[in-house]
């Protein structure tokens, strides 16, 4: 047992959780994993009594909390050896806005397109919506790595903050196939063989709980319909 604990969500599913999980490994923080299942009424009151969102991540950091993954990346990155975010002025900048616009963003490509790491889709249409927010990430991905990625595999060589902002929508990308560009495919393979993305894969690969609110219908045809 440790002082330190992480509150997440299903493994197949919560894309939030899988962020602040990817922050405290990959900062080498030793912390207890809870897992509280979604969906349930042990997640409910669970969540409710530990976190003031009643969601999923939170940090216990002693008798500090962190909500939201964006802030328990950063506050992992204040605590540690402040690795996770890019140091040159111009990459972080570029970091930051990126991520940024990934977690207040994106809304169509997340609403229809839920992080399932057990099921795959093919051959599906998109709403004019999904396929702009599928674009943009497809370009952030292309520009980040021609830009920055010079130095190894990732958006700015090392994995970084900015890859976990993206880990989930990896996820996505190859879960329903959405369109992507040789470079982004390059890159997406580069985030499923990191061995912590292999660890939290494995995690959710020994899931069975469906949680139906992100399921998408079997039989859809439309992704955003």
């Amino acid at each position: 047992m440790t002082d330190t604990k992480l509150y997440i969500g299903n493994k197949t599913y919560s894309s939030w959780s899988l962020r602040g999980w990817l922050a405290c490994k990959l900062a080498g923080l030793s912390f207890d994993e809870i897992m509280v299942p979604l969906d349930t009424d042990e997640f409910k009151s669970t969540m409710r009594a530990a976190s003031p969102t009643g969601c999923v991540p939170l940090l216990r950091h002693g008798d500090i909390d962190v909500w939201d993954s964006l802030a328990i990346i950063d506050y992992i990155d204040h605590i540690s050896d402040g690795d996770l975010w890019p140091n040159n002025h111009e990459a972080f900048a570029h970091a930051k806005s990126i991520s940024a616009e990934m977690h207040s963003g994106l809304t169509h490509l997340r609403g229809a397109c839920p992080m399932n790491f057990r099921r795959k889709w093919r051959d599906m249409e998109m709403t004019y919506k999904v396929a702009r927010d599928v674009a943009r990430v497809d370009s952030i991905w292309t520009n980040t790595r021609e830009r920055f990625g010079a130095a190894g595999d990732f958006l700015f060589g090392e994995f970084s903050a900015a890859d976990i902002m993206f880990a989930p929508v990896v996820g996505r990308f190859d879960t329903y196939d959405l369109p992507r560009s040789d470079v982004s495919q390059t890159y997406m393979d580069a985030v499923f063989n990191h061995p912590l993305m292999k660890e939290w894969l494995v995690g959710a690969a020994e899931e069975d709980m469906i949680v139906p609110f992100d399921e998408i219908d079997p039989d859809a045809k439309i992704l955003g319909e």
